[in-house]
């Protein structure tokens, strides 16, 4: 897939040389991406805490929380597979949505209409200003596959870059297979 096939919707892998410890084996779910720059979440960074801990007046809620990105960390942000029912959320991809009316997102699950399992949430987020990410494409700093909602809401995060890289096929199932850390010296 070249760089000129980004757009929202993609995931974005770290080449696996990638010495940004924010970005290290990272899978990025790109949400937005325009003229203006590029936004997205980190996908496999597991946070040690649930977001009933982080937000106050949020009703007990056994989800997980992720590093969404290094910008503004200050900030939740939620991705789900419920876009019909939170108005207000943003297609990015099949089944995939994000954000939506947070009153209502609260209201739906203390209604048990929205589980653990249908949202992952987001301190931070990854973004790039204008062209930024275009240029870290031409260098080989990411590359760019197809998301599937399995990859959100089934796989294991701890896996999930080596299992989008061997996905992809060809010489990047070799690349999926090479161990955290490998050094060629």
């Amino acid at each position: 897939m070249a760089a000129t096939d980004i757009k929202s919707g993609r995931v974005l892998l770290a080449e696996p040389f990638m010495v940004d410890m924010n970005f290290k084996r990272s899978a990025v779910l790109l949400c937005e991406h325009n003229e203006e720059g590029s936004l997205g979440f980190i996908l496999n960074k597991r946070l040690e805490m649930r977001v009933d801990e982080l937000i106050a007046d949020f009703p007990e809620f056994d989800a997980e929380v992720f590093f969404g990105g290094p910008v503004q960390t200050d900030t939740i942000h939620y991705v789900h597979n419920v876009g019909e029912l939170l108005e207000e959320s943003m297609m990015v991809a099949e089944g995939v949505f994000w954000g939506g009316n947070f009153e209502k997102l609260k209201f739906l699950i203390t209604s048990q209409l929205i589980k653990p399992e249908n949202i992952r949430f987001f301190v931070g987020y990854s973004g790039w200003s204008e062209g930024q990410l275009l240029d870290e494409l031409t260098y080989g700093s990411w590359v760019v596959a197809e998301m599937d909602t399995n990859y959100l809401f089934k796989s294991k995060p701890e896996d999930l870059w080596q299992q989008i890289m061997g996905n992809k096929g060809d010489t990047y199932s070799v690349i999926a297979q090479m161990p955290d850390g490998a050094n060629w010296n």
